[in-house]
């Protein structure tokens, strides 16, 4: 033992001797730009690091390049994009690997080359490449900076540099649009950096993921944007990613698996050369030490381990009752956890009908069997009290302390919702926990929501604030995004409108009734949008829906597509705006009732095309948001909803698209405060008159 106890001690000893006599070398790139923080999104407010990157560069001009995903129908090839960004057609084909007419798959990343120059004002100097946009109808700084140039520029960056106030943009003015971009400083080209990419954040991108997509240190990465390793970076927010060659279009495609966590220690950049060589040096000798001590610590619980074997802990059996799991996400929503035993083989509320049935006995894989006499204990024998609607079949019932609402279904047929719903798993849909089946009825046992639905809080007089509005109306598109790219298979509800979209406590929205949902079959080859579009077309003789909020195409030849949930989204969003329902009667005193209807989905061209469209809005707005809305935003939120609900279906955006931009939309709608709108007042274009409202 003698013997061990000195060969081990001398190992060590001989370890940091060769540590200490290593020469440790560290490459800094030290930073240039400061990242945008998503300040972008708060257009009222200037800051520094929203009006561009600095001119600090060696060179005046340099080649740069962009990166901007398709956008159909307008900006989905090399041409439609190079007019845009002000760019050559034939420069982003080649960049791409493609043809400069053919169409890009919708959402797909493109490189864009661009010159890059240094311009300077009496009041800014900054790196940038410009290019021109002709207002439309309803565009906005706000709109103009986060959707249609997707954040390669700013709303304050724009205002800055343009001489029309943001309330008094016309149709047909010309913009000059600053897009961000930069040369490499004398540091980074020291380092062999030749280009910079201004590279947009996207979903689940982080710092580490995109560093090991384009081949380079995370450390570089977050030096060129003068970010510590504990910063968050934002979706739809540029980054500048150091490059040593051009990019190419397989770097955008890449997905790299979760790279080892980041440093405790981040490095910063130091005053001077020196100071920051020195510094780094000890950062190495640092790193170095930290390795031989976990070296050391591995290697003595190995040694430990060898002499005291572990001992083996077997696990209980698992309880009786079933446990019903959260949902996964970002969201922590309140939700059931009600425990139930399986019935026995004698029980009535268990028919042989529904052993004999295939896709209830499947249902029971995941879900849990209740028998009847426990939701008759629950709902207090579904007594009138605990109805939850007056002419609803959903009664609230209780399970041990926790809530539950039990729908009641005449018949055995729900199959279909019980098999697409046990395999759901979102936040952001109404959890299915359990069911049972007793005397040709089935009992649906789900979450409750205790704020009731959308139409609820809508039409009986319950005020929701304009964040509460965004953020149900982000919820929905959440969950029907969900629905059609991520669910297995992908799946069109059929059936959205306000009274199926459910509040909970916090006013986060859950959507619900899926009796009319169709499963998807698509072919997992054929990835792009557009493919998939296609082949989710399905034809019904049945038509079946609510009044208002069915598409056309629907109505007329019983087409069924995913952009039938985007018709009906829109006219969800028209009714969070507006304040009023799907379909209006417009009848005079002395005329037969429903004599003659509006419906809201047509109502909202009359607002946004045309004159004085930015009072038309006001007049469109729900009073009870007493004008306590970002008019920007308002306009942004309604130009969403008019594309949605366009009677041609490819002029609709798919849902994927729709949730981007209330993503951003969102965003900036968590910044701002209800006193911003108070410079609403100032603007000689407003008028507060709600007597034309529609």
């Amino acid at each position: 033992m003698m013997t061990i106890s000195r060969l081990w001690w001398d190992w060590v000893v001989l370890l940091l001797l060769l540590v200490a006599a290593t020469p440790v070398t560290v490459v800094v790139v030290q930073g240039q730009q400061s990242y945008v923080d998503n300040k972008q999104l708060d257009c009222y407010n200037d800051y520094n690091t929203t009006d561009g990157y600095v001119c600090n560069g060696i060179a005046s001009s340099c080649l740069s390049y962009l990166t901007f995903r398709s956008l159909p129908p307008f900006y989905n090839s090399p041409s439609s994009i190079a007019y845009l960004l002000n760019s050559l057609p034939t420069q982003i084909a080649s960049a791409n690997n493609v043809s400069d007419v053919d169409p890009i798959p919708t959402g797909t990343p493109v490189i864009v080359p661009v010159n890059c120059s240094c311009f300077s004002n009496n009041n800014y100097s900054y790196y940038q490449h410009n290019s021109s946009y002709v207002l439309k109808s309803s565009d906005t700084y706000f709109g103009i900076a986060n959707n249609t140039y997707q954040g390669l520029t700013t709303c304050q960056s724009l205002m800055a540099q343009n001489p029309f106030d943001a309330e008094n943009l016309t149709v047909g003015l010309s913009l000059q649009v600053p897009l961000r971009c930069a040369c490499p400083t004398a540091n980074q080209t020291a380092a062999g950096v030749l280009f910079l990419l201004s590279y947009i954040v996207t979903w689940g991108d982080e710092p580490s993921t995109i560093a090991d997509r384009f081949g380079i240190d995370r450390s570089t990465l977050l030096e060129a944007n003068r970010l510590s390793s504990s910063d968050i970076i934002y979706p739809f927010t540029p980054i500048l990613v150091p490059l040593t060659t051009k990019p190419s279009p397989s770097q955008l495609q890449l997905f790299s698996p979760p790279p080892p966590p980041p440093p405790s220690s981040p490095p910063a950049a130091g005053n001077s050369s020196s100071s920051s060589n020195k510094k780094w040096i000890f950062v190495g000798v640092g790193v170095g030490a930290a390795c031989l001590l976990t070296l050391l610590v591995l290697a003595f619980f190995l040694f430990h381990h060898r002499r005291h074997p572990p001992r083996h802990h077997y696990p209980s059996s698992p309880k009786s009752k079933l446990q019903v799991s959260s949902s996964s996400g970002h969201r922590s929503p309140d939700h059931l956890n009600m425990p139930t035993s399986l019935p026995s083989s004698d029980t009535k509320s268990w028919s042989s009908t529904a052993v004999s049935s295939r896709g209830l006995r499947h249902a029971v894989e995941s879900l849990s069997v209740y028998t009847v006499e426990e939701l008759q204990r629950a709902t207090q024998f579904f007594s009138e009290a605990n109805r939850i609607n007056k002419h609803s079949s959903v009664f609230k019932g209780s399970f041990e302390g926790d809530e539950a609402a039990i729908k009641v279904v005449k018949g055995e047929g729900n199959e279909n919702e019980i098999n697409l719903l046990k395999r759901i798993n979102h936040s952001n849909i109404i959890r299915l926990s359990g069911f049972c089946v007793h005397e040709a009825h089935t009992y649906l046992v789900y979450e409750y929501a205790p704020s009731g639905s959308l139409a609820d809080c809508l039409h009986h007089n319950m005020s929701l604030s304009w964040k509460q509005r965004v953020q149900i109306a982000h919820d929905v598109a959440d969950a029907l995004n969900y629905l059609h790219n991520f669910s297995h298979p992908p799946c069109i509800h059929n059936n959205l409108k306000n009274s199926n979209i459910l509040l909970d406590a916090n006013w986060r929205a859950k959507v619900s009734n899926f009796g009319l949902a169709r499963a998807v079959d698509l072919d997992n080859h054929r990835s792009d949008q557009d493919s998939r579009q296609e082949q989710a077309l399905q034809l019904t003789r049945h038509v079946v829906g609510t009044h208002g909020y069915m598409a056309p195409e629907y109505i007329q030849n019983g087409v069924i597509t995913p952009k039938l949930d985007v018709f009906a989204f829109g006219v969800v969003l028209l009714e969070l705006l507006s304040g009023r329902e799907a379909v209006a009667a417009a009848a005079a005193d002395g005329i037969e009732k429903n004599s003659e209807e509006v419906l809201l989905s047509a109502s909202i061209n009359g607002v946004l095309e045309g004159d004085r469209v930015r009072e038309k809005l006001e007049g469109f707005m729900d009073p009870y948001l007493k004008r306590e809305y970002p008019l920007d935003l308002a306009f942004s939120m309604a130009q969403l909803a008019q594309r949605c609900v366009a009677p041609q279906v490819n002029s609709r955006p798919s849902m994927g698209e729709a949730f981007i931009t209330l993503s951003k939309i969102l965003s900036s709608t968590l910044n701002w405060e209800p006193s911003d709108s108070d410079q609403l007042e100032h603007s000689t274009s407003i008028t507060v008159s709600r007597a034309n409202r529609l």
